[in-house]
């Protein structure tokens, strides 16, 4: 069984920019219950199929497949939830671990959040000054909630604290 342990973080400044090139993401949801959640996405000319369990803390269930890049973009136009997920990634390695940043466009415009996976929930890393507040646990967070409650939508609300 795969085991995703990841903590999400809020981004601050410009600084972490300079530090790495980014990838598009586009991504959709054939299922997005937050019970199990079925992704598809194509990560620059690569696609992958993910199936994810409920999160416990910051641990779910993960399993992930590569798939036809013409098939994920047919499922992506015709069969995922609206509106779909696009997005840069920019990943950057900060003392051992990997911090993997996105940022949004879209409906999702002005959200960048930065994600790191762990080997186990309370193990320590080093955090890089342009990390912000943690939300590992915020469902608004969820790119699976960000389809059904884009963060345009809620963005004033989430800055006033």
């Amino acid at each position: 069984m795969g085991t995703e342990i990841e903590r999400k973080f809020l981004v601050r400044g410009d600084a972490w920019r300079a530090l790495a090139a980014g990838v598009h993401y586009r991504q959709g949801y054939l299922n997005s219950a937050k019970e199990r959640t079925v992704r598809i996405r194509t990560v620059g000319e690569k696609a992958f199929l993910t199936v994810k369990g409920i999160s416990v803390g910051a641990t779910r269930a993960e399993y992930e497949y590569p798939i036809p890049t013409d098939d994920c973009n047919a499922m992506l136009d015709t069969l995922a939830e609206k509106p779909l997920i696009e997005k840069t990634r920019y990943k950057i390695r900060h003392g051992s671990h990997l911090w993997e940043i996105d940022e949004f466009a879209g409906d999702n415009h002005g959200l960048i959040v930065a994600e790191i996976e762990l080997q186990h929930e309370d193990e320590a890393f080093d955090t890089p000054a342009w990390i912000g507040d943690e939300v590992t646990g915020d469902p608004r967070y969820f790119n699976s909630n960000l389809i059904k409650h884009p963060f345009t939508n809620w963005a004033d609300t989430a800055r006033k604290g």
